[in-house]
């Protein structure tokens, strides 16, 4: 049986952002939504247009989201791409290169 990704609505948005830990206003500048209309989007208070909603899931999805269809097991969901290893192998490799300088080319 296929996979499909579950409608994406508010409160899973907001758990999606939690868990990849992006504040609320860079969500909304990366998918050039208001900030105002994300958070009412996330209390459930109103929708985004469907353009908006499918760059909100793609840019969840590229942060490390990853959106669980309903199914036998339970309803709609949410989980990190990375496990715990594989986030502590990626925070070694990010700090490896040494500090940021000035790039004087």
């Amino acid at each position: 049986m296929r996979e499909t990704r579950p409608r994406l609505v508010g409160k899973l948005a907001l758990a999606a952002r939690s868990l990849v830990e992006v504040p609320r206003a860079h969500a909304a500048l990366a998918v050039a939504v208001d900030e105002d209309d994300l958070a009412a989007f996330e209390d459930g208070i109103r929708e985004l247009d469907p353009d908006a909603t499918l760059r909100l899931l793609h840019y969840l999805e590229e942060c490390g989201a990853v959106f669980l269809p309903e199914g036998k097991e339970g309803g709609i969901g949410v989980r990190l791409r990375f496990n715990a290893r594989d986030v502590r192998a990626l925070n070694r490799l990010e700090g490896e290169g040494g500090p940021v300088g000035k790039d004087d080319v």
